[in-house]
């Protein structure tokens, strides 16, 4: 049902991975590593213009927000005519809504489905998802776009010891897909552990990040503060989810999530650190331009010293 997901991510980890298998070898862990830190850097870049224009969306409709509060006022007890002059107001300022959501919406299905193209190296299992297949058919059936030889170089791909789509709580029955003699739980858990703990900390410093310079932005009059004590409190929520109840999502469910997975995670929130720190700069260069211009303009229209202004009084007539 999800193939149209499964297929493209396939694919762009296949060529990422024929790429680094050149300098590194097909079989190497690092090839492997570098794919999928790369694919994450594909996805990432495609979404940088959507990114931007949700930055720039999220600006205007902070600067929309006392023309929506009169909207809302002065049509209380109208719904659909409230609504409508949002639209019409949304529409003029160039802002729309939905697009905002674009780049999260898009990053979800990707995490999901290189969990399923991951996990389908080895289908040797009996749990939800899996087939149950023999360690010979698993090894001679293809995986999406990969072909059979490139089931097998993942599957011999190993950091320290440890396949790349191992994870903590893998059924023991599993580990016989590898070739890899002495896997344990414990070997597992050493490599898979502190990249929980690296996903864990930097998911929590990038939220924290954004949200500093949103309450910087707020103190300096540049952002609208929550209107009320229910949205402030909203926010407040939204915050602490952020903050700590997504890294503490991450550090529960770590278990589950195979080597290679928690290496596109540590890629994610690499690229997000970055990302945030350019687009804040330009997003602020913006919003200071904007302001000179606004100044200039305001400037340019302002009566000069000493002049009468427009709409005086008339002259008498003679």
């Amino acid at each position: 049902m999800l193939n149209f997901i499964y297929w493209p991510i396939s694919f762009v980890l296949w060529v990422w991975h024929k790429i680094f298998a050149v300098p590194f070898g097909a079989e190497s862990a690092v090839s492997w590593v570098l794919a999928i830190m790369f694919l994450t850097f594909t996805v990432r870049l495609l979404l940088l213009k959507p990114t931007i224009s949700q930055m720039r969306s999220s600006r205007k409709m902070q600067e929309m927000q006392p023309a929506m509060a009169a909207i809302r006022e002065r049509y209380k007890s109208d719904q659909p005519k409230q609504m409508e002059e949002m639209r019409k107001l949304q529409k003029e300022m160039g802002v729309n809504p939905v697009a905002g959501c674009l780049p999260v919406l898009i990053q979800l299905p990707v995490f999901l489905g290189l969990f399923h193209v991951l996990r389908s190296f080895n289908r040797t299992g009996n749990g939800a998802g899996q087939l149950g297949m023999s360690i010979e058919d698993n090894r001679a059936t293809a995986n999406y776009f990969f072909s059979p030889q490139d089931v097998q170089s993942f599957l011999d791909a190993n950091l320290f010891g440890v396949p790349l789509s191992a994870y903590i709580s893998m059924p023991q029955r599993m580990y016989e897909a590898f070739t890899v003699d002495d896997l344990t739980k414990a070997k597992i858990a050493v490599v898979a552990v502190p990249l929980i703990a690296i996903v864990v900390v930097a998911t929590h410093f990038n939220a924290k990040m954004a949200i500093t310079r949103q309450k910087a932005r707020q103190a300096s009059g540049k952002a609208k503060a929550p209107a009320n004590d229910m949205m402030a409190s909203q926010m407040d929520m939204m915050n602490k989810m952020m903050v700590w109840i997504m890294p503490g999502t991450i550090l529960i469910t770590g278990v589950f999530w195979h080597i290679g997975l928690l290496f596109y995670m540590v890629a994610n929130n690499v690229w997000t650190f970055f990302q945030q720190r350019w687009l804040f700069a330009r997003m602020d260069a913006e919003e200071e331009a904007e302001i000179a211009a606004k100044k200039a303009a305001k400037r340019a229209t302002a009566p000069k010293p000493g002049a009468r202004p427009e709409g005086g009084k008339k002259k008498k007539k003679k």
